[in-house]
């Protein structure tokens, strides 16, 4: 993706089924599954770099001895500052220490068997300290304890928020986050309280009754009563400072989550590659947690996975597939690969099935998969081309004629060179702006000065200025005859709330081509039509709340968008002819079949909270408001 984007989170989980000894002895590391959480947080870098924090829980600790520990940074170079200070720890101690694992589980406090680890893109909130998760709701009863870390945003907070302050309690803030923590601990509490009097009543001494309610805790009845509500996705970590443990899905699925389990470890993260790189297991071998369900894990080392909501139709974030999860998954290669494939029979056409004077290419290296497909695609069409012609000119076949027949293949080159580490899109936007011009460079002599055409494959455009401002400028160099950028998704028109980090309709270079276009056209009463349509429908109860936005894209067709952007993106005094092609949202189907979350290019959206946001967006949009939608 050229433009900056934030993903979602991403998070890390491991709960030990064997004693520190054990992996010691096994694996000879003492901090075995401390190393394993750095690894999984290091394959899911690209899940987060505004920050990241990890927790450990201690079993079974004495008393008066530290059992929960949390450490979290905000720097450019988050996770490996945690781990420098961690290990940093950990390397000062004497040796005999360092192998003793059972002074360790006394005494270091990262020495644990239950571990998460967490990588923050904030949508929401700045980039204090204070909004890195983990999150910690502390009390000196063990049971009371809750640390909770995920990949989430709720789109209805502040209904959330009052239903805390109805609770009796005193929320410090309006968040996803202190909502999610302070509802479950709500009923985390209930639950302590109701088996402390069942026991009280019978006479059992208090001492007693804390180890009945570490026993008895049912983290499937706390769940249920606390997610009920939640309107918006989720891939959601708790521990309890008792050691029981959880990892909840939201009922569309819309936020991955994955897990594997054997007799040494549980283990869970929002990227099942992830899991099988560092784990050394198969893609058949992790499990993907079902939507409505929890991974329950009991500190007696008991586990099991429950329905916690109703599962609602699949709508996993299709964006996941495009762009956000790292390629190396098996099935992710495959869908990326196929959405290019898709893509040939439309390019053939631009390029009047002219491929002798036409460079393939693609920007950034994340679009790569994308333009093998789209290669395979053209490949396919050569290769039957091929034959037909073989066939129809079976008398005259020579040696000369199959060798020209032959060399008429698909042009592929690396055009476009990123030729620093700099990763633009982690850097706000007016340091971007000057970075992509230098970050990247041109191959000179890849293409023939004004008789190649240059097709450049893209993940996705969503505002375009990169690709205007910068590429296209670079582009321009070589003058080529004309460019033709292919956007591997559809057109991006809707914000999104789920854990994009896109929610303002005038950032979208689709939504300001149907504005220019409703100039043209001298429409542009109709805005206010939507306007006030937006706002009525957003006085409706949650459930009743439809798009309105949807009926200012109804008013120009999809080619007329498409043509628009294509004009929009061409920079000034730009020579070569600029042409955008999208994928269709057909196509985006047949090629992630299983996850069929397109809200940000249908307007569809899975939960009711996301009809309200669209339309606040727009609302926010009229009125000038550059507030977030949520």
């Amino acid at each position: 993706m050229s433009d900056s984007i934030k993903h979602e989170c991403g998070i890390a989980f491991i709960r030990l089924l064997k004693p520190l000894e054990y992996f010691k002895e096994k694996y000879n590391e003492p901090l075995w599954g401390l190393s394993r959480i750095r690894l999984l947080m290091v394959k899911q870098l690209n899940r987060g770099q505004d920050g990241s924090g990890i927790g450990v829980v201690k079993l079974n600790p004495e008393f008066g001895h530290r059992y929960i520990a949390r450490k979290r940074s905000n720097s450019k170079s988050s996770v490996a500052d945690l781990f420098e200070h961690i290990l940093g720890q950990y390397n000062s101690l004497p040796k005999d220490m360092q192998e003793n694992t059972e002074w360790l589980k006394t005494h270091f406090p990262y020495a644990g068997e239950v571990m998460l680890g967490h990588l923050r893109y904030g949508t929401e909130g700045g980039n204090k300290m204070e909004n890195i998760h983990p999150f910690l709701r502390q009390n000196n009863w063990m049971s009371r304890n809750l640390m909770i870390a995920g990949n989430h945003n709720l789109t209805n907070v502040d209904e959330l928020f009052q239903t805390l302050i109805d609770l009796g309690q005193q929320p410090k803030e309006i968040s996803s986050n202190v909502t999610m923590l302070e509802k479950i601990g709500h009923f985390l509490d209930e639950e302590n309280e109701i088996i402390f009097r069942k026991y009280k009543d019978q006479g059992v001494p208090n001492i007693e009754i804390t180890e009945k309610i570490k026993q008895e805790l049912n983290l499937a009845k706390i769940l249920k009563r606390s997610v009920k509500d939640f309107d918006g996705a989720y891939n959601l970590v708790g521990i309890v400072g008792n050691g029981d443990s959880f990892i909840i899905r939201d009922p569309n699925g819309i936020r991955p989550s994955y897990y594997y389990a054997n007799d040494e470890f549980i283990v869970g993260a929002s990227e099942r590659a992830a899991i099988c790189t560092v784990f050394d297991l198969q893609p058949d071998d992790v499990k993907e947690l079902e939507r409505g369900h929890a991974l329950i894990i009991k500190a007696d080392k008991s586990w099991k996975t429950e329905e916690i909501m109703p599962a609602k139709e699949k709508k996993s974030c299709s964006f996941e597939r495009i762009y956000f999860s790292r390629g190396n998954d098996r099935d992710i290669y495959k869908e990326r690969r196929m959405l290019g494939q898709l893509l040939a029979p439309e390019i053939l056409k631009k390029l009047n099935y002219d491929l002798e004077n036409t460079v393939l290419s693609y920007v950034p290296n994340t679009a790569a998969t994308c333009f093998y497909g789209l290669i395979d695609g053209i490949n396919d069409w050569l290769d039957n081309k091929k034959i037909k012609d073989i066939l129809n000119n079976k008398e005259i076949l020579t040696e000369d004629y199959l060798q020209s027949l032959f060399r008429n293949n698909a042009r592929r080159e690396k055009v476009l060179i990123k030729d620093t580490k700099i990763r633009t899109f982690i850097t706000n936007e007016k340091e971007r702006g000057a970075l992509v011009g230098s970050v990247y460079d041109i191959t000179y002599g890849s293409i023939k000065p004004k008789v190649d055409n240059l097709v450049i494959v893209d993940d996705s455009i969503v505002r375009g200025t990169t690709m205007r401002d910068s590429i296209l400028s670079i582009l321009g160099r070589l003058s080529p005859k004309k460019v033709i950028v292919v956007s591997s998704c559809p057109q991006i028109r809707y914000p999104d709330c789920y854990g994009i980090d896109m929610s303002r309709m005038k950032e979208f270079v689709a939504f300001n081509a149907v504005l220019e276009l409703l100039k043209e056209k001298k429409m542009t009463h109709k805005l206010e039509e939507v306007y006030q349509s937006c706002k009525a429908e957003n006085q409706k109860p949650l459930e009743q709340i439809e798009n309105k936005v949807k009926d200012l894209y109804n008013l120009v067709s999809e080619e007329e968008i498409t043509k628009k952007i294509s004009e929009i993106l061409t920079p000034k005094d730009f020579e070569p002819e600029v042409e955008i092609v999208f994928q269709s949202i057909e196509g985006l189907h047949k090629a992630c079949p299983d996850n069929l979350g397109d809200w940000y290019f249908s307007g569809d959206y899975p939960t009711p909270g996301g009809n309200r946001v669209v339309n606040r967006s727009f609302c926010y949009f009229y009125e000038k408001n550059p507030s977030r939608a949520y």
